[in-house]
Protein backbone atom coordinates (compact mmCIF):
# COMPACT_ATOMS: atom_id res chain seq x y z
CA UNK A 1 0.00 0.00 0.00
CA UNK A 2 1.25 3.48 -0.86
CA UNK A 3 0.61 5.62 2.20
CA UNK A 4 2.51 8.76 1.23
CA UNK A 5 1.08 12.02 2.53
CA UNK A 6 1.60 15.76 2.10
CA UNK A 7 0.69 18.24 4.81
CA UNK A 8 -1.21 20.81 2.77
CA UNK A 9 -1.19 23.54 5.43
CA UNK A 10 1.32 24.05 8.24
CA UNK A 11 2.88 27.11 9.91
CA UNK A 12 6.38 25.68 10.23
CA UNK A 13 7.89 29.05 11.13
CA UNK A 14 5.72 29.17 14.26
CA UNK A 15 7.31 26.06 15.77
CA UNK A 16 10.29 26.47 18.06
CA UNK A 17 13.68 25.66 16.56
CA UNK A 18 13.79 22.41 18.54
CA UNK A 19 10.31 21.43 17.36
CA UNK A 20 11.15 22.23 13.72
CA UNK A 21 14.25 20.07 13.86
CA UNK A 22 12.18 17.23 15.25
CA UNK A 23 9.43 17.57 12.65
CA UNK A 24 11.84 17.69 9.72
CA UNK A 25 13.96 14.82 11.03
CA UNK A 26 10.87 12.62 11.38
CA UNK A 27 9.19 13.32 8.02
CA UNK A 28 10.69 10.32 6.25
CA UNK A 29 9.76 7.97 9.08
CA UNK A 30 6.23 9.43 9.07
CA UNK A 31 6.02 8.99 5.27
CA UNK A 32 5.44 12.72 4.74
CA UNK A 33 6.79 13.83 1.38
CA UNK A 34 6.29 17.58 1.60
CA UNK A 35 4.96 20.43 3.69
CA UNK A 36 2.94 23.29 2.21
CA UNK A 37 4.19 26.00 4.56
CA UNK A 38 1.99 29.06 4.82
CA UNK A 39 2.94 32.47 6.19
CA UNK A 40 1.24 34.99 8.49
CA UNK A 41 2.76 38.29 7.28
CA UNK A 42 5.86 39.68 5.58
CA UNK A 43 8.31 38.69 8.34
CA UNK A 44 6.78 35.21 8.43
CA UNK A 45 7.00 34.98 4.63
CA UNK A 46 10.71 35.80 4.73
CA UNK A 47 11.32 33.16 7.38
CA UNK A 48 9.31 30.56 5.48
CA UNK A 49 11.37 31.27 2.36
CA UNK A 50 14.57 30.88 4.40
CA UNK A 51 13.38 27.51 5.70
CA UNK A 52 12.53 26.41 2.17
CA UNK A 53 16.06 27.24 1.03
CA UNK A 54 17.35 24.83 3.68
CA UNK A 55 15.02 21.92 2.90
CA UNK A 56 13.43 21.16 -0.49
CA UNK A 57 10.52 19.37 1.17
CA UNK A 58 9.29 22.74 2.41
CA UNK A 59 7.04 24.37 -0.20
CA UNK A 60 6.56 28.05 0.74
CA UNK A 61 3.43 30.15 0.45
CA UNK A 62 3.40 33.87 1.23
CA UNK A 63 0.47 35.86 2.59
CA UNK A 64 -1.20 37.69 5.44
CA UNK A 65 -3.27 35.81 8.01
CA UNK A 66 -6.52 37.73 8.56
CA UNK A 67 -6.93 37.01 12.28
CA UNK A 68 -4.75 39.98 13.25
CA UNK A 69 -4.70 43.74 12.89
CA UNK A 70 -4.50 44.90 9.29
CA UNK A 71 -1.11 45.83 7.85
CA UNK A 72 -0.42 49.46 7.06
CA UNK A 73 -0.63 50.48 3.41
CA UNK A 74 3.16 50.45 3.30
CA UNK A 75 3.34 46.96 4.83
CA UNK A 76 0.74 45.63 2.39
CA UNK A 77 2.67 47.11 -0.54
CA UNK A 78 5.90 45.54 0.74
CA UNK A 79 4.22 42.13 1.02
CA UNK A 80 2.84 42.32 -2.52
CA UNK A 81 6.28 43.34 -3.79
CA UNK A 82 7.89 40.44 -1.92
CA UNK A 83 5.39 38.04 -3.49
CA UNK A 84 6.13 39.46 -6.93
CA UNK A 85 9.90 39.17 -6.47
CA UNK A 86 9.77 35.63 -5.15
CA UNK A 87 7.03 34.20 -7.34
CA UNK A 88 9.29 31.52 -8.83
CA UNK A 89 10.03 30.08 -5.39
CA UNK A 90 6.48 30.48 -4.09
CA UNK A 91 4.11 27.55 -4.45
CA UNK A 92 1.02 29.61 -3.58
CA UNK A 93 -0.32 32.78 -1.99
CA UNK A 94 -1.42 32.06 1.56
CA UNK A 95 -2.60 32.14 4.17
CA UNK A 96 -5.09 34.89 3.34
CA UNK A 97 -8.76 35.47 4.00
CA UNK A 98 -11.23 37.15 6.35
CA UNK A 99 -11.14 37.59 10.14
CA UNK A 100 -14.02 35.49 11.46
CA UNK A 101 -12.66 34.82 14.96
CA UNK A 102 -11.26 38.33 15.37
CA UNK A 103 -14.73 39.74 14.71
CA UNK A 104 -16.28 37.35 17.23
CA UNK A 105 -13.93 38.73 19.89
CA UNK A 106 -14.30 42.37 18.86
CA UNK A 107 -17.54 43.42 17.20
CA UNK A 108 -16.01 46.77 16.27
CA UNK A 109 -13.65 45.15 13.75
CA UNK A 110 -14.84 45.95 10.25
CA UNK A 111 -14.63 43.25 7.61
CA UNK A 112 -14.60 45.73 4.72
CA UNK A 113 -10.91 46.65 4.91
CA UNK A 114 -9.96 42.97 5.09
CA UNK A 115 -12.06 42.32 1.98
CA UNK A 116 -10.12 45.05 0.17
CA UNK A 117 -6.77 43.49 1.10
CA UNK A 118 -7.97 40.04 0.18
CA UNK A 119 -9.17 41.29 -3.20
CA UNK A 120 -5.67 42.60 -3.94
CA UNK A 121 -4.14 39.24 -2.98
CA UNK A 122 -6.66 37.32 -5.09
CA UNK A 123 -5.86 39.57 -8.03
CA UNK A 124 -2.17 38.90 -7.48
CA UNK A 125 -2.77 35.14 -7.45
CA UNK A 126 -4.58 35.43 -10.76
CA UNK A 127 -1.89 37.61 -12.32
CA UNK A 128 0.88 35.22 -11.25
CA UNK A 129 -1.14 32.06 -12.01
CA UNK A 130 -0.64 30.74 -8.47
CA UNK A 131 -2.99 28.77 -6.21
CA UNK A 132 -4.41 30.65 -3.22
CA UNK A 133 -4.82 29.29 0.33
CA UNK A 134 -7.82 30.70 2.17
CA UNK A 135 -8.96 31.22 5.73
CA UNK A 136 -12.68 31.71 5.06
CA UNK A 137 -15.34 30.04 7.18
CA UNK A 138 -19.06 30.27 7.90
CA UNK A 139 -20.58 33.55 6.61
CA UNK A 140 -17.20 34.77 5.29
CA UNK A 141 -16.93 31.96 2.76
CA UNK A 142 -19.62 33.22 0.32
CA UNK A 143 -17.92 36.63 0.22
CA UNK A 144 -14.65 34.95 -0.71
CA UNK A 145 -16.43 32.85 -3.32
CA UNK A 146 -17.77 36.08 -4.83
CA UNK A 147 -14.22 37.43 -5.17
CA UNK A 148 -12.86 34.19 -6.61
CA UNK A 149 -15.65 34.12 -9.18
CA UNK A 150 -15.15 37.82 -9.99
CA UNK A 151 -11.53 37.20 -10.97
CA UNK A 152 -12.06 33.67 -12.35
CA UNK A 153 -9.65 32.04 -9.88
CA UNK A 154 -9.91 28.25 -10.20
CA UNK A 155 -7.19 27.06 -7.81
CA UNK A 156 -8.62 27.96 -4.41
CA UNK A 157 -7.84 25.95 -1.27
CA UNK A 158 -10.16 26.58 1.69
CA UNK A 159 -8.16 25.26 4.63
CA UNK A 160 -9.96 23.81 7.71
CA UNK A 161 -13.24 24.79 6.09
CA UNK A 162 -16.46 25.14 8.07
CA UNK A 163 -19.73 26.30 6.53
CA UNK A 164 -23.27 25.56 5.43
CA UNK A 165 -24.42 23.09 2.80
CA UNK A 166 -25.31 25.78 0.26
CA UNK A 167 -21.76 27.16 0.39
CA UNK A 168 -20.31 23.65 0.23
CA UNK A 169 -22.30 22.96 -2.92
CA UNK A 170 -21.18 26.25 -4.47
CA UNK A 171 -17.53 25.58 -3.69
CA UNK A 172 -17.71 22.03 -5.04
CA UNK A 173 -19.40 23.23 -8.23
CA UNK A 174 -16.57 25.73 -8.75
CA UNK A 175 -13.96 23.02 -8.22
CA UNK A 176 -12.45 24.57 -5.10
CA UNK A 177 -10.49 22.35 -2.73
CA UNK A 178 -10.80 21.95 1.02
CA UNK A 179 -8.42 20.44 3.55
CA UNK A 180 -9.16 18.53 6.72
CA UNK A 181 -7.24 18.69 10.00
CA UNK A 182 -6.84 15.89 12.57
CA UNK A 183 -10.00 17.09 14.31
CA UNK A 184 -11.92 15.07 11.71
CA UNK A 185 -11.22 12.14 14.04
CA UNK A 186 -13.50 13.56 16.75
CA UNK A 187 -15.46 16.59 15.44
CA UNK A 188 -18.90 15.78 14.00
CA UNK A 189 -19.10 19.12 12.16
CA UNK A 190 -15.96 18.31 10.19
CA UNK A 191 -17.08 14.74 9.61
CA UNK A 192 -20.34 16.01 8.05
CA UNK A 193 -18.35 18.27 5.71
CA UNK A 194 -16.15 15.36 4.63
CA UNK A 195 -19.24 13.28 3.86
CA UNK A 196 -20.66 16.13 1.75
CA UNK A 197 -17.55 17.22 -0.16
CA UNK A 198 -16.30 15.32 -3.24
CA UNK A 199 -13.17 13.33 -2.41
CA UNK A 200 -11.65 14.55 -5.69
CA UNK A 201 -11.15 17.96 -4.05
CA UNK A 202 -10.14 17.01 -0.51
CA UNK A 203 -6.67 17.40 0.98
CA UNK A 204 -5.29 16.89 4.49
CA UNK A 205 -3.43 19.27 6.78
CA UNK A 206 -2.35 19.85 10.36
CA UNK A 207 -2.42 23.66 10.63
CA UNK A 208 0.44 23.03 13.05
CA UNK A 209 1.46 24.07 15.59
CA UNK A 210 -2.24 24.44 16.44
CA UNK A 211 -2.97 21.75 19.08
CA UNK A 212 -5.72 19.14 18.89
CA UNK A 213 -7.92 17.28 21.34
CA UNK A 214 -9.09 13.67 21.52
CA UNK A 215 -6.37 11.11 20.91
CA UNK A 216 -3.95 13.96 20.08
CA UNK A 217 -4.42 15.89 23.34
CA UNK A 218 -1.16 16.99 24.94
CA UNK A 219 0.95 16.11 21.88
CA UNK A 220 2.87 18.49 19.66
CA UNK A 221 1.04 18.77 16.36
CA UNK A 222 3.01 16.65 13.88
CA UNK A 223 2.38 15.94 10.17
CA UNK A 224 2.32 12.25 11.02
CA UNK A 225 -1.08 12.82 12.66
CA UNK A 226 -2.51 13.00 9.15
CA UNK A 227 -2.46 9.20 8.90
CA UNK A 228 -5.25 9.12 11.48
CA UNK A 229 -7.16 11.69 9.41
CA UNK A 230 -6.87 9.51 6.29
CA UNK A 231 -8.24 6.49 8.11
CA UNK A 232 -11.21 8.49 9.38
CA UNK A 233 -11.90 9.98 5.95
CA UNK A 234 -11.92 6.51 4.39
CA UNK A 235 -14.46 5.43 7.00
CA UNK A 236 -16.66 8.49 6.36
CA UNK A 237 -16.46 7.99 2.59
CA UNK A 238 -17.03 4.22 2.80
CA UNK A 239 -13.89 3.67 0.75
CA UNK A 240 -10.70 1.73 1.14
CA UNK A 241 -7.85 3.32 3.06
CA UNK A 242 -5.56 2.59 0.10
CA UNK A 243 -7.81 4.49 -2.32
CA UNK A 244 -8.15 7.48 -0.01
CA UNK A 245 -4.37 7.70 0.47
CA UNK A 246 -3.86 7.61 -3.28
CA UNK A 247 -6.57 10.09 -4.18
CA UNK A 248 -5.70 12.67 -1.53
CA UNK A 249 -2.01 12.48 -2.39
CA UNK A 250 -2.84 12.93 -6.08
CA UNK A 251 -5.25 15.79 -5.30
CA UNK A 252 -2.51 17.66 -3.45
CA UNK A 253 0.13 17.08 -6.11
CA UNK A 254 -2.27 18.23 -8.81
CA UNK A 255 -3.46 21.33 -6.96
CA UNK A 256 0.03 22.48 -5.99
CA UNK A 257 1.62 21.35 -9.28
CA UNK A 258 4.17 19.19 -7.51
Amino acid sequence: MSDRIIDSHIHLDMYSQKERVRVLSELELAKVEALICVSNHLKSSKETLRLAHDDSRIKPAFGFHPEQALPTDCEATELLSFIERNQEEMIAIGEVGLPYYLRQDNKEVSRDAYVELLEKLIQKAGALDKPIILHAIYEDAPIVCDLLEKYSIPDAHFHWFKGDLQTIERMAKNGYSISVTPDVVYEMEIQDIVRAYPLSHVMVETDGPWPFEGIFKGNMTHPGMIHQSIKKISELKNGSVEDVYSRIYDNTCRFYRL
